[in-house]
């Protein structure tokens, strides 16, 4: 597991972007059945001033294969919520976190299959 902390400016004026436990509590629960099956291996979590990212490896010390993203600034247009791929595309993006995780899940049902 990777945890990454960057501050930008002085201490308290500039707010970081981060997952609620109860977000992380979703993420991480998609994630242990995803272990389970044999399909992940890792994780990182990047807090920065505009985004908060969860990101899942196959293997260590490789790219993501995806990426869970929460943007806040978005919360009102598209959704703040989004689940990109290791290609860059945007895969699912939506307002309920839970929502866009299904498009991960699909994935955990073909594996089982």
């Amino acid at each position: 597991m990777v945890m990454h902390f960057q501050p930008s400016g002085p201490a308290g004026s500039t707010e970081q972007v981060a997952f609620h436990r109860t977000e992380l509590g979703v993420i991480l629960g998609l994630y242990g059945r995803m272990v389970a099956a044999g399909e992940w291996r890792d994780y990182g979590i990047s807090y920065l001033r505009d985004v908060a990212v969860f990101s899942i490896f196959r293997r260590t010390a490789e790219f993501p294969i995806y990426r869970i993203e929460k943007r806040p600034k978005l919360r009102d247009r598209q959704g703040q919520y989004a689940v990109i791929g290791m290609d860059g595309r945007i895969l699912k993006r939506g307002h309920d976190l839970r929502i866009v995780l299904r498009v991960l899940e699909r994935k955990l049902i073909r594996a089982v299959e």
